[in-house]
């Protein structure tokens, strides 16, 4: 299966033979491919923008997205597309000589939005959510152009592991980004499919296959970000206890409503008993499975 050169995309030509690449390159791929099918991505037929912005994440999702439409199971178009937003030194040869030499149709826009951001954004503030923005809006005129019904990201877990946080330490809500929604006029999908897939897998993948990897100069040049925080608090319970990453998602796939304070998510106020409680008795186990399933508890319509 894996690989003679002319068996597979080029995107995988020169890949390590070790087993451990092997289980590395199997491991992602089932990500990739549980990531599409949980959260509904495929329509056949359709196109998807790809979103390639020079580092290890996209090239990862590039590259796993090509691995999964060779083997038949994904039934839809891909098309490569790197938007330069002219940052001072970026290398603008670089993808558009490694999308050639790897037979990947694509798209190169030039839009300068650095200059948008580092003019708008005061002194000491962050660029990110501006140039997100920019970059945003921009790739979603591009999919209309090209007739892409999806705009795909190369987000992967502990991205969305540490938005969740971000969003808790200084939004004072519980939210990150979804796998999968809609844009707010309605007519493009935006898709993760990376969601599953940890972060030093897609290092190690990209790094072992040896892609031309781009540093984002604008946000990694900046210090102080909450997001930087933010992962090394999250690096230090990982060192403490292996593991306590995988954990943590595994729990934005499994909220309880009626164990949480959000009563336009369940209704508290309808809650009844079947009959009066013993004194001293509660109604009710705060750790017992399946509530939510539990008819004698009124849930919302």
């Amino acid at each position: 299966m894996l690989d003679e050169a002319d068996d597979i995309h080029p995107l995988f030509h020169g890949a390590p033979k070790s087993t451990e690449f092997k289980k590395l390159r199997k491991r992602i791929v089932q990500n990739v491919r549980e990531a599409v099918d949980q959260y509904g991505m495929v329509e056949p037929g359709a196109r998807w923008l790809v979103c390639l912005s020079g580092g290890k994440d996209s090239y990862t999702l590039l590259a796993i997205l090509y691995e999964l439409k060779w083997r038949g199971l994904l039934p839809v178009d891909l098309l490569a597309c790197n938007l330069d937003q002219g940052q001072p030194g970026f290398p603008a040869t670089v993808l558009p000589e490694f999308l050639e030499k790897m037979q990947v149709p694509h798209r190169i826009e030039y839009q300068d939005t650095y200059s948008i951001v580092v003019d708008k954004v005061p002194q000491g503030r962050t660029y990110c959510a501006l140039c997100s923005r920019l970059r945003r809006g921009n790739l979603y005129r591009i999919a209309r152009e090209e007739g892409c019904s999806a705009v795909v990201l190369g987000h992967h877990r502990d991205d969305i592991l540490e938005t969740f946080f971000m969003n808790l330490f200084h939004g004072g809500r519980l939210a990150t980004m979804p796998p999968k929604l809609v844009n707010e006029e309605g007519d493009l999908f935006l898709y993760r499919p990376l969601a599953h897939v940890a972060e030093a897998d897609c290092e190690k993948f990209a790094r072992a296959m040896n892609y031309p990897i781009i540093p984002c100069d604008l946000c990694g040049s900046q210090d102080g970000l909450q997001r930087q925080q933010v992962k090394r608090i999250l690096d230090q319970w990982e060192k403490n206890s292996p593991g306590r990453r995988q954990v943590m998602f595994r729990s934005l796939m499994n909220i309880r409503p009626s164990h949480m304070l959000d009563p336009k998510l369940f209704d508290f106020a309808g809650l009844m008993r079947d009959a009066p409680a013993e004194t001293g008795a509660e109604t009710g186990s705060e750790t017992s499975p399946g509530d939510e399933n539990n008819p004698q508890i009124p849930q919302l319509r």
